[in-house]
């Protein structure tokens, strides 16, 4: 910083994070003022860039996910700093953020995209283990190759993916729900995705177009700072590309699923022994209802709230994620949503001047479209982030700007399974109440599609599969179209909709 510049000036574009709406965020602001510095303070070493981007239609978007080393960053934009380092303290009042290597940044505007963190089960247990990032990942793996039974709690993108990505281990999964994957779908597509874990997987992988740069070179150094546990941002959808998730035994798929419980205790081998308290042995078939003992012995005991219990080699903790807030809420009087976020505005403003937030840490707390819903996902990160990055912009120039058409509908596209699947709007029939109907179709082992309407419009779907149905059923969400005069017509195979509705 010059000295003699007036105050007000002197401060920066900030952004704290390296993950995608960090990242996003100040690519995005340092195109919009290519003569100044733009700051991303990160802890970690590697940023998340986003890459191979499509807009596959109004509102949804394909893209990979790659780490990358920061200075790459700083290549491709020459005015964005990247300050490697954790932030310790942030002043509002003086408009100052302190990092961990004793500096200090004064900002103008400053974006929040720290992330968030998966929620334990149990904190400090060595035999739980949490996954969120790369490096957790990688740990899993590890972990993995020894063991011939694992736990796994939790029923959302993560935990149903690992689900269908181990080999040759017994697996047991506890959620709380009546159905798998309820984050993501009802009772039927989980129906229709779960007859594929039974199914034996077919051999050929397929291949997938995502590379990584992995921290491992610069591991050893950061675990020693004593933060091991608290650096990288969240995988993404391929995350389990790229290692190999197979345990020691050599059957394919052995999967048990607990359904409508949770964890009540975890006992530690002795404290087992202890307790006099006996373990089931793996279900191995549903007809044979004879519950035997286990005779062996495992390293760690879980048991649940439907009184049953288990023994395994570790248990993984799959159970979604608190924001990131750690160091910025001490002495700012930030407002936070139940969720833990910082509450943001309709311009992704804090309640704090001249502080925005995006992404994982914030909870949108303006009043939403019908037909979109706030989830944690990669595609709001990068929205937001870019949104944020847009109104910073608008602001410092004193111009307003538009709510973003992104958030009009809630649209998101992954795999599951080897599947594609398509999210639109109220695809749970979400905050809908009982007054709502759903028309499905479903093709065994190749589709599965499911719409939600109220009043005779479309409010939300899923699409599994191969569908190409994504732009139509959009098109039908955002024009609110009343569909009563097709009732079930709607999904016939037949019946091309497109035809209809041009």
């Amino acid at each position: 910083m010059e000295a003699g510049h007036p105050p007000p000036t002197a401060g920066q574009f900030v952004v704290v994070g390296g993950g995608i709406a960090g990242v996003t965020c100040a690519e995005q602001l340092a195109i919009h003022f290519p003569s100044e510095d733009i700051l991303l303070i990160t802890a970690s070493p590697v940023i998340k860039a986003v890459t191979n981007f499509k807009q596959v239609s109004k509102v949804l978007e394909e893209f990979d996910v790659e780490e990358q080393p920061s200075t790459l960053l700083e290549n491709r934009f020459p005015n964005i700093k990247v300050i490697e380092s954790g932030v310790k303290q942030l002043k509002s009042e003086e408009h100052c953020v302190l990092t961990e290597d004793g500096n200090q940044h004064l900002y103008k505007k400053l974006c929040l995209c720290a992330g968030a963190k998966p929620k334990l089960i149990c904190e400090g247990n060595p035999y739980v283990l949490g996954i969120r990032d790369t490096d957790s990942a990688q740990e899993f793996q590890k972990q993995l190759t020894k063991a011939k039974r694992i736990m796994i709690i939790g029923n959302g993108g993560i935990a149903l993916e690992l689900v269908y990505e181990i080999e040759g281990c017994e697996v047991i999964w506890v959620i709380k729900d009546k159905a798998i994957g309820n984050t993501f779908f009802d009772a039927g597509a989980a129906e229709f995705l779960t007859s594929k874990l039974i199914a034996e997987k077919s051999e050929a992988k397929i291949a997938q177009k995502r590379t990584r740069y992995t921290t491992e070179g610069r591991k050893k150094e950061a675990q020693t700072k004593g933060n091991a546990g608290n650096i990288g941002s969240a995988l993404g959808p391929d995350w389990h590309e790229g290692l190999n998730l197979k345990g020691t035994k050599e059957f394919s798929h052995k999967i048990h699923i607990e359904t409508m419980c949770e964890v009540k205790k975890i006992y530690l081998q002795e404290e087992f022994r202890i307790s006099k308290k006996k373990s089931l042995t793996f279900p191995r078939d549903h007809h044979n209802q004879s519950v035997t003992t286990d005779k062996e012995i495992w390293p760690v005991y879980v048991e649940l709230t439907n009184g049953k219990i288990y023994g395994c080699n570790f248990i993984v903790s799959a159970t979604g994620v608190t924001p990131n807030t750690g160091p910025f809420l001490c002495g700012n009087n930030f407002d936070v949503g139940e969720d833990g976020g910082l509450k943001v505005n309709d311009h992704m403003h804090t309640s704090l001047p001249d502080i925005y937030a995006a992404g994982d840490i914030c909870t949108a707390s303006w009043e939403p479209s019908p037909v979109w819903q706030q989830m944690r996902l990669w595609t709001q990160a990068r929205q937001m982030g870019w949104y944020a990055a847009k109104c910073m912009a608008a602001a410092s120039v004193g111009e307003s700007v538009d709510m973003d058409f992104s958030f009009e509908l809630f649209a998101h596209v992954t795999k599951f399974f080897n599947y594609k699947v398509v999210l639109l709007g109220k695809y749970n029939a979400q905050g809908l109440g009982s007054d709502h109907e759903l028309i499905l179709r479903c093709t065994k082992g190749q589709e599965y599609i499911k719409a939600v309407l109220q009043n005779g419009r479309m409010m939300g779907a899923v699409l599994i599969g191969e569908t190409d149905l994504e732009e139509t059923f959009e098109n039908l969400i955002l024009n609110q179209m009343n569909l009563s005069a097709y009732g079930e017509d709607l999904l016939d195979p037949n019946i091309d909709i497109e035809d209809y509705f041009d």
